[in-house]
């Protein structure tokens, strides 16, 4: 019996008409097909749901960023002008952003890898309102601390309300109502994914700097300072594991506490040119500091009093805060401790910018006319480009086709994961150049070379730059060891 991974789509060649001198005898004696072969009607024998291009929306007259588009006014980057050249985003007012099917893909599984570090941690995941009263922000004096970056509103009866940046004072309010909280239950993490408003006086850089985005914000209880500080670092180690995971050199850095306030702070920054923190990173040891947090004048390292601080720019994408008694105190959000004694509890939050760390992955991975994503967030992982019809390959459109419903259902990993280019009226070049600047991690173009007695498929591996010629095993053993999520 073969393995599995060699059992691979056995079709019969009605549409081919292939003569059987394209069957091979394998390793064991047994016969394979050739190729991927057709199923006879692949329209009632497959539920239709493999994506096609041709059928996705990314509108082609949204793609233009110049003097005339809706970008005018706007400073644009890389990953900005890339996103919206691929029909990726679409700005509708200066700092908000339509956010298109293959975005929606991507921002979904940095959702799951998120959720994935949160609950291993034991983290719980709710949902706030965005509607925000103005009583609470007026208890904590953020009201007219935080001042224009608020987006303010009355409702018909004459009520304050703000749309929430963030979420403070009410989840600190949600664990201040349950009156039985207790030690055991400590410590707490709540978090939520969600859209946040801020009013940004000069929107810029797309996703990196807006209006309206989506960001992870997670608040901790815990019974007492020192269990607070275990919270912070297990936070901060899930954050380095989640930025390991997506291939992304984040530093995370020492930094200032801000109107959010608490006793301790770290940013993780991701190195960039366009970068509007300026970072302090030492040559000799692990320091690294916002410069916002040290002397104008600081030049040696004031951790291993050795090294110089060397300077550079970076990319906000996560920040953490120790907020010790600051929330939990004034809105009294308190546990029943040991001795059965009401106890203000020690807080923490933890942010992370969930579509600036889309944008912010492409700004440092792409090349100038080419999307590079992190590889677990790739819209789709495969893309299948089917021959030009008329031209000497047509016979291998059905080869195609059928590789690309069969990947998904072979490789389990790869299931809703493949995308067919059909729109077979353009040449191979020019759907190429599209799989690239969109960024599918692998590109198999079925050609020629499917049709041979020994088929075999090119496939291109965007991360690496590398162009392949396999057979269809050789396929399969590069394509089952892609991870998704």
């Amino acid at each position: 019996m073969e393995p599995v991974v060699h059992q691979i789509w056995p079709r019969v060649w009605q549409r081919l008409h292939r003569p059987l001198a394209l069957l091979r005898k394998n390793h064991s004696g047994c016969t394979h097909h050739s190729s991927f072969a057709p199923s006879p009607s692949p329209h009632l024998s497959r539920p239709r749901s493999l994506p096609l291009v041709s059928r996705l929306y990314q509108p082609s007259n949204l793609r233009d960023v110049g003097p005339d588009s809706r970008l005018q006014g706007e400073q644009t980057c890389k990953s900005q002008r890339l996103m919206q050249q691929a029909g990726l985003v679409y700005p509708s007012n200066p700092g908000c952003y339509y956010y298109l099917p293959a975005t929606v893909r991507a921002m979904e599984k940095l959702v799951r890898v998120i959720d994935e570090e949160m609950q291993g941690i034991g983290g719980q995941k709710l949902d706030m309102p965005s509607l925000c009263s103005a009583d609470l922000w007026k208890t904590s004096d953020r009201w007219e601390l935080m001042g224009k970056e608020l987006f303010r509103l009355k409702d018909r009866h004459g009520s304050d309300y703000c749309l929430g940046p963030t979420h403070e004072e009410a989840v600190t309010t949600l664990v201040a109502h349950q009156t039985t909280l207790s030690h055991r239950q400590l410590p707490l993490l709540l978090y939520q994914i969600t859209r946040k408003f801020r009013d940004e006086p000069k929107p810029k850089f797309g996703l990196l700097r807006g209006r309206e985005f989506y960001m992870k914000d997670m608040y901790s209880f815990d019974m007492s300072e020192e269990a607070a500080y275990q919270t912070y670092e297990s936070v901060c180690e899930a954050y380095t594991r989640l930025f390991t995971r997506l291939g992304l050199r984040c530093v995370q850095v020492q930094a200032d506490t801000g109107n959010i306030g608490g006793t301790l702070s770290h940013e993780f920054q991701l190195p960039a040119d366009i970068g509007e923190d300026r970072l302090l990173v030492c040559g000799s040891c692990s320091f690294s500091a916002n410069v916002e947090t040290l002397p104008l004048d600081q030049t040696n390292c004031p951790k291993c009093k050795t090294g110089s601080l060397a300077q550079s720019k970076g990319i906000e994408v996560g920040h953490t805060f120790y907020l010790g008694k600051k929330y939990s105190q004034m809105f009294n959000a308190a546990f029943s401790n040991t001795q059965n004694k009401a106890t203000i509890t020690e807080m923490g939050c933890y942010g992370l910018g969930v579509t600036r760390i889309l944008a912010a992955a492409i700004e440092v991975l792409s090349t100038d006319d080419e999307i590079h994503w992190p590889d677990l967030l790739a819209p789709y992982q495969v893309c299948v480009l089917p021959p030009k019809k008329g031209s000497k390959a047509d016979e291998a459109s059905n080869i195609a086709e059928d590789m690309a419903y069969s990947l998904g259902e072979t490789l389990p990993s790869l299931k809703g994961e493949v995308v067919m280019d059909d729109r077979t009226h353009m040449t191979i070049g020019k759907r190429l150049k599209d799989a690239k600047r969109l960024g599918y991690p692998f590109v198999i173009v079925v050609g020629q070379g499917a049709l041979e007695e020994q088929p075999k498929f090119e496939v291109i591996c965007q991360k690496s730059g590398e162009t392949m010629f396999l057979s269809k095993d050789g396929l399969l053993d590069l394509l089952q060891i892609v991870e998704t999520v």
